[in-house]
């Protein structure tokens, strides 16, 4: 009895010299789930910012070689080839970078807006609450990908374009999600102080609230990250996201439905790439959410 109650008291010690951020991580890293979401982004920025040293962009990945058309995978060619030559395997790797690129620049867009948006609103209350969600409920109430879609079709094509469109969607996500969190936190004892203080709003919301509210922000982020590069590829599918021949994956799989038949590989490697993709920023997500509020995790 003594020797367990000994060992819960070194556990404790354990526990409480730990900083916030390693105990988190220490809990992170329990989630099988999260370690492999985790493990296979890491592998995939490391495919995205190694792909132009690994492949020439002119002749690997955009460049035809119609003597090579429609092989199936090989030693030569690891997924095969398209209708145009084009070693199919290059083409998903680059692809990495346009996925990233948009769901992480778009999702990061929408967090600086809908942060700034939804914490004077949540702070503030009164009319800037109402205004301000009154128009973030007109954007909710459109379904993303027609708000993308009216965007990108006045802006025009490009990958510029399309992560501007997507972020609108990010924003009005990350807005009701601070609110909530600012307006648990704004009657606190400390936030009261520091209007005592005399410090001005802006620094009592930078400092002394936000900083309260960053574990819905974090796993918000993971898990949109997810959905915008769900909503880029289905946008790239309907031919109004990355142009081509730019070999985003919502393209590829654009590209290789209409040989479904006696090509499947064409459409079944890009959808398994979004589909890992997207499994493990779900995955990263309930992951964090667990490490950040235990309480939550059942």
């Amino acid at each position: 009895m003594a020797k367990k109650a000994n060992t819960v008291s070194t556990n404790n010690d354990v526990i409480k010299s730990r900083s916030q951020f390693q105990e988190v991580f220490h809990r992170l890293l329990k989630n099988k789930g999260a370690v492999i979401g985790m493990i296979f982004l890491l592998v995939l920025v490391i495919i995205a910012l190694i792909s132009p040293l690994a492949f020439d962009y002119e002749t690997q990945v955009i460049g035809q070689n119609m003597a090579d058309r429609l092989q199936g995978p090989s030693a030569a060619h690891w997924f095969g080839t398209d209708e145009y030559g084009r070693d199919l395997f290059a083409r998903i790797m680059w692809g990495s970078r346009y996925s990233l690129i948009i769901g992480f620049g778009a999702v990061t867009i929408g967090l600086v807006v809908g942060t700034i948006l939804g914490a004077i609103a949540g702070f503030k209350g009164g009319i800037w609450d109402q205004l301000i969600m009154r128009f973030i409920d007109i954007f909710y109430s459109i379904p993303n990908i027609m708000i993308a879609v009216v965007i990108v079709s006045v802006l025009g094509t490009s990958t510029v374009n399309l992560v501007i469109a997507l972020s609108f969607s990010a924003a009005t996500g990350f807005c009701r999600v601070v609110r909530a969190a600012v307006m648990t936190v704004r009657d606190q004892e400390y936030v009261e102080s520091s209007y005592a203080m005399g410090l001005p709003t802006w620094k009592i919301i930078a400092k002394h609230i936000l900083p309260n509210c960053l574990s819905p922000i974090i796993v918000q982020y993971t898990l949109q990250v997810g959905t915008t590069i769900i909503s880029a590829s289905s946008l790239s599918f309907l031919g109004i996201g990355v142009p081509a021949p730019a070999p985003e994956w919502g393209a590829l799989l654009s590209g290789g439905r209409s040989r479904m038949r006696d090509a499947s590989y064409l459409c079944v490697l890009p959808g398994l790439a979004i589909l890992f993709t997207v499994l493990a920023l779900n995955l990263l997500g309930d992951g964090l959410r667990d490490a950040l509020d235990p309480k939550l995790k059942k």
